[in-house]
């Protein structure tokens, strides 16, 4: 039985519902009177206290995905844009994953790190090594790191993890420092989840991989991952840890889209039912090649098309929740899903343990090949240059705008009093301390165009006196 408040994980990601919601999208795809209806339920609308939106539940949605009309297409691409600016305006956060351990005790038929590839070399950051790659991430210019470790409790256990937090926070060189830590490992206890509360990570992110029961028993045939109920029930154990935000994800490929597209919608559905707060992001990885992994093995893999309708519909559906694409993606794939709801991008990203202190990129221990290989550099000048401001804002985690206080801010419009002139500064930072001189004369005009859009004319002017200061060496003013 389908049941979003509850908490058992083959209720609140309930096949049967799946396979009703499909169903039912087939019947109604050609439905031009209840699509029209669905899209008028999705748009922005001005009220006294902001822009809101209402979003759509897993069945409208379908809906949506199953309708291959170009003309309806336009509108839901065209919708998807008005939302990513109503919420995040011309912002892309940007951050880097940082991996600590390759070592896995799972099967995954996907990962090459899983326990039975042997000839791949295993690695596990010593506390120095994690300096090292910290430090090769602040002179990028880096200032927010999602972490990764393989499952393994012996190699991998949640001291470890801990420590390296701790670690990760220390260290300031020269203006860098990492304001953020991101968090993506395995499913956990309650207890550990506090634990991480309590080192300061910002978002736990899990990705579910499929939520087709079967399937994933098959795709995750040994280790504790096995456990479908224990992993896909992972975020409310986060939240009942005192974790905030949290982040969901499937990885495309592994099952039929349409079938993890409802599942996905359902868990964001869940987390606001019984939390009272959906999901902080939601990331759409597809399957790619790696070691010993075949992507073409996978007979379940979407066409770059049908990838950017997903990700239109997520905006949709999900207004407020934060969309991340990673360096999985071309350049040219995240240029066409960026306008349509991505407000999230990784740059300059190394899936190996130790990467970024190899001059060349390391292949042999990479988790997944990196389609965009560019410098963040090179990244941070393709966005200004197409119109948007990288952010290197973690302005709030910091001020505890997390959780249930961020989101009712966002889902108001109130954050682009917040966001908009945080985004101009640590751009600016990433200007003076990072950038080469054309990078930076680019985003000093950037910047001067965008301080007309902060809403409040009194933060435009301290945002103006901040920006001032950072030129003569001041660092990390937030609103």
């Amino acid at each position: 039985m389908y049941n979003p408040k509850s908490l058992c994980a083959d209720e609140f990601i309930s096949h049967e519902e799946i396979l009703d919601t499909l169903e039912y999208a087939e019947k109604n795809k050609n439905n031009r009177e209840l699509i029209q209806e669905i899209l008028e339920k999705a748009k922005p609308r001005k009220t006294a206290e902001g822009t809101v939106c209402a979003g759509l539940n897993h069945r409208e949605a379908s809906v949506l995905l199953a309708c291959e009309d170009p003309e309806v297409l336009k509108q839901m691409y065209d919708l998807a844009e008005e939302i990513k600016l109503a919420y995040y305006g011309n912002r892309i956060v940007m951050f880097a994953p940082l991996y600590l351990s390759n070592y896995c005790i799972n099967g995954c038929v996907y990962c090459p790190y899983h326990a039975k590839n042997k000839h791949i070399p295993r690695k596990k950051l010593t506390q120095e090594e994690v300096r090292r790659e910290v430090i090769a991430l602040q002179d990028m210019g880096h200032k927010r790191l999602a972490i990764e470790a393989g499952e393994d409790p012996k190699n991998n256990p949640i001291e470890y993890i801990l420590e390296c937090i701790k670690t990760i926070y220390s260290i300031k060189h020269k203006n860098g420092a990492i304001r953020r830590v991101n968090v993506n490992i395995a499913a956990t206890t309650v207890e550990e989840y506090r634990m991480l509360k309590e080192a300061g990570i910002g978002t736990y992110i899990l990705f579910q991989e499929t939520y087709h029961k079967e399937s994933y028993l098959q795709l995750h045939p040994t280790g504790p991952k096995h456990d479908y109920n224990y992993h896909t029930e992972a975020m409310d154990r986060a939240m009942e840890g005192g974790i905030d935000d949290v982040g969901l994800g499937v990885l495309f490929g592994l099952e039929l889209y349409k079938y993890e597209f409802a599942g996905l919608l359902m868990h964001a559905e869940h987390l606001e039912a019984v939390h009272g707060v959906g999901p902080h992001t939601i990331s759409v990885p597809r399957i790619k090649r790696a070691d010993d992994i075949d992507p073409t093995v996978f007979d379940n893999g979407i066409s770059d098309d049908i990838f950017a309708k997903i990700c239109a519909l997520i905006r949709i559906a999900v207004p407020y929740t934060g969309m991340i694409i990673s360096t999985r993606e071309s350049q040219e794939v995240r240029e066409k899903v960026i306008r349509l709801g991505v407000s999230q991008i990784s740059g300059a990203s190394r899936t190996s343990v130790g990467g970024y202190c190899e001059e060349e990129r390391p292949t042999d221990t990479e988790q997944f090949d990196v389609s965009d290989q560019r410098t963040l550099e090179e990244v941070v000048r393709w966005l200004m240059d197409s119109g948007y401001i990288p952010s290197f804002c973690t302005a709030c985690y910091r001020e505890g705008r997390t959780g249930d206080r961020f989101m009712s801010l966002c889902k108001n419009g109130q954050i682009q009093n917040c966001c908009h002139p945080n985004a101009l500064m640590t751009l600016k930072e990433y200007l003076m301390d990072y950038a080469g001189p054309e990078t930076r004369a680019v985003g000093e005009a950037l910047i001067q165009a965008e301080l007309n859009n902060i809403p409040k004319e009194r933060v435009r002017e301290i945002a103006k006196d901040h920006l001032q200061k950072i030129e003569q060496g001041i660092r990390d003013f937030r609103f």
